[in-house]
């Protein structure tokens, strides 16, 4: 569960921004968040302030497990369509791995996805801060369960969201699921650090450009190995599914997008890491305005399907923004 307020202490002068690894036309900056951990923020340049003027809606991408934004396609598609465009790696992950590995932090995770909220937080108040009136924040896979629960638990800080392939169940039979919430939940308190599963990596190394795939990214940053899944992290993860599953009465339109079947081998044209019917049937329970989108051959980040689907996620977020922000 989210924690009901954000951080107290003195808030710190905005780091600069400075160019980013993507090149021409995006900057990053440090979002320093309490107890010396830290975030960074993306954005797409030319998206801002077209014309002098801040964009009135501005988008937010929050990436997933073992992940990070290396999606300039999706800036500026959002950019044609009128958007600005920004996107956070989490602490931990991405850009933001080697405050949080100094700090002697296991990468990519966190005892409880709760404290992402502070994450959340600065990424949004910077976003607000350069005068969008509007806020949507479009969060993939892990970043499609985090946003919801930020969004329940700070009322206003969203004005709608945008889940590509959300993770909202663990993608097991249903007794396996019980038989790991109660290991984690053994396991947990006592050991924390304890390695209880590993995320595959087949999907991240086909998309790969060096395996056949179409995209270039940091494999030290979205490993192409199997990845070891700490107790704590998995538990928090588990336990904020129920959450979810039990109800948030978003007061903001949703949109949930998913691949139209899932598989484990096809990684390119399914959702081979998740189950897009554990979509389908939880995401009633985020709001009473929750729209449901299926794209066709769309794999399990739909911002990297081959194309047509690509352009397909593309297009129908940007019809959608249009419709309902």
């Amino acid at each position: 569960m989210m924690p009901a307020t954000g951080p107290t202490a003195a808030t710190p002068e905005p780091a600069a921004w400075h160019p980013d690894l993507l090149g021409d036309g995006f900057e990053a900056r440090t979002l320093s968040l309490p107890d010396g951990a830290e975030a960074t923020l993306v954005r797409y340049t030319l998206s801002v302030a077209p014309g002098g003027h801040p964009a009135r809606v501005a988008v937010l991408a929050v990436h997933g497990f073992v992940d990070y934004f290396f999606h300039p396609h999706v800036a500026r598609a959002l950019a044609a369509g009128g958007y600005a465009f920004y996107a956070v790696d989490l602490r931990g992950h991405g850009r933001s791995w080697d405050a949080h590995a100094a700090a002697g932090r296991d990468p990519n995770q966190v005892p409880d996805i709760a404290v992402y909220a502070q994450d959340l937080d600065a990424a949004a108040a910077a976003v607000r801060e350069a005068g969008h009136e509007r806020l949507v924040v479009l969060g993939h896979s892990t970043g499609g369960l985090v946003a919801p629960l930020w969004a329940a638990a700070r009322p206003g800080r969203a004005d709608a969201l945008v889940l590509n392939s959300p993770w909202f169940r663990l993608n097991k039979p249903r007794l396996t699921r019980w038989a790991a919430t109660a290991m984690v939940e053994t396991v947990a308190p006592v050991a924390p650090r304890t390695v209880v599963s590993h995320l595959v990596a087949d999907y991240a190394r086909a998309l790969h450009a060096a395996h056949g795939g179409e995209w270039e990214f940091d494999p030290a940053w979205k490993w192409h190995e199997p990845f070891a899944v700490r107790a704590a992290w998995l538990r928090s993860v588990l336990r904020s599914q129920r959450r979810l599953a039990r109800g948030l009465d978003l007061e903001v339109p949703v949109l949930v997008l998913a691949s139209d079947r899932s598989s484990r081998d096809e990684h390119l044209t399914t959702d081979s890491v998740l189950d897009v019917e554990h979509m389908r049937s939880v995401a009633p329970a985020l709001g009473d305005d929750v729209s449901h989108m299926t794209i066709r051959s769309g794999a399990h980040d739909l911002a990297l399907s081959p194309a047509p689907a690509r352009d397909e996620f593309l297009g129908a977020v940007v019809d959608w923004l249009d419709a309902s922000v």
